[in-house]
């Protein structure tokens, strides 16, 4: 834990101990920090998931220098040319130097063009962990000088307890179903899930309007249709909130229908994942993605 008012960054974790989830990465972070030898690395996944977070954790753990850039704000080939050259070719008493490219993606190709033949000059003592939402932004040469890691969000259940353990070291006094409907409003982004308990947490109390949130949270609104709706109004209903919506990936959507399928279809559950199933296959090739997530629906309605 660090000194700042700001949660996320309060209890941005500081070692690997102190991280939730991916346990695998853990594992190989864990070798790379012992042995002061990490390679380049790439960590890609969902935004708020704790790939920035990872990045800091090794970097802070070996015996380096750092330099940290936000490719979102610095994204052309100057920077490559005045910051992360030049940091590459210093002089440096640590082992070796870690340079963090936070949001990688949002680089231009040439940066990114003049930037591979620098990992290879200074790779005996430059190392780079490079951060991405979608690693397909990023071009070849990089990607085959990394290694590479999808970076998961911990399950609702290790969220639920991580937030519930940080209101507590707030001494914040909380609802367990108020943190269930901010965990199903957030997920998987954990870092707005603990930006909502900050603002949600006054005088010592969590304090949620639970149906404010529901209202303004496509999938809960999804889910309280489903389970109040009548049958005849659910797809009518579904259809209006995904045009007022403007949904255009609907893959996080069939996992949060997947994951809350006893809550809507308790007496159904084998045969709704099997409609699941089928549609989140479909949505991988069919072109227009809504018209096969409302087959999805109608297949789901026949059967409540």
């Amino acid at each position: 834990m660090i000194d700042n008012s700001i949660w996320t960054e309060k209890y941005r974790p500081q070692i690997l101990d102190d991280y939730v989830g991916n346990d695998h990465i853990k594992k190989k972070f864990t070798e790379y920090i012992e042995t002061n030898d990490p390679p380049h690395v790439l960590l890609y996944g969902k935004a708020g998931t704790g790939k920035t977070t990872l990045a800091k954790i090794l970097a802070n753990n070996t015996d380096s220098d750092t330099l940290y850039i936000n490719a979102s704000d610095e994204s052309g080939v100057d920077i490559v040319r005045t910051k992360i050259k030049p940091f590459a070719a210093h002089v440096s008493f640590a082992k070796i130097k870690v340079i963090i490219l936070d949001e990688f993606d949002y680089m231009t190709p040439n940066s990114q063009a003049a930037l591979r033949n620098i990992m290879e000059q200074f790779s005996k003592l430059t190392r780079f962990v490079l951060t991405c939402n979608y690693h397909e932004r990023i071009i070849e040469p990089i990607v085959s000088r990394c290694q590479i890691y999808e970076v998961f969000p911990p399950s609702r259940q290790e969220v639920a307890i991580h937030v519930a353990k940080l209101l507590q070291k707030e001494q914040i006094t909380f609802n367990p179903e108020d943190i269930k409907v901010l965990v199903d409003s957030t997920y998987p982004d954990i870092r707005q899930l603990i930006n909502s308990c900050q603002r949600n947490s006054s005088d010592g109390k969590l304090d949620v309007n639970r149906d404010e949130i529901i209202d303004s949270d496509f999938k809960l609104k999804l889910l309280k249709i489903l389970t109040q709706k009548e049958k005849r109004d659910i797809f009518k209903s579904i259809r209006q909130l995904v045009a007022d919506n403007h949904i255009s990936d609907f893959s996080e959507i069939y996992k949060f229908l997947y994951d809350k399928v006893d809550e809507y279809a308790p007496t159904k559950i084998p045969h709704i994942i099997t409609i699941l199933a089928e549609g989140l296959k479909h949505d991988v090739f069919i072109i227009d993605k809504e018209i096969g997530f409302m087959d999805t629906i109608i297949k789901l309605i026949t059967e409540l």
